[in-house]
């Protein structure tokens, strides 16, 4: 967790596409990046899980929350809940 007032380092894209490249092309590994480079193992490691499941984080990092499997009809929902209202009234009348 961040600390109050902590800054984070900011490292450009042609920075990161060389190391992509090279950890890519075999001749550096997470370790050896994070020792010649000056970069936190843990970005490094965050970095390396990116480039190696880049369909899993995406172009924009790690997919949060809850997939949608499609779009979703409010119109259809809402009739839905209106016919399940009336059902459990109906239910309540009988008792």
């Amino acid at each position: 967790m961040a600390k109050k007032g902590q800054r984070f380092n900011k490292y450009p894209e042609e920075f990161k596409a060389a190391l992509r490249q090279a950890y890519l092309n075999g001749e550096e590994t997470c370790n050896s990046i994070a020792r010649k480079y000056s970069v936190p193992l843990n970005t490094a490691h965050t970095w390396t899980q990116k480039w190696n499941h880049p369909e899993k984080y995406g172009p924009k990092g790690l997919k949060k929350g809850r997939q949608k499997d499609s779009e979703i009809d409010w119109k259809e929902r809402y009739e839905i809940l209106k016919k399940y209202r009336a059902f459990l009234k109906a239910q309540q009348e009988r008792k």
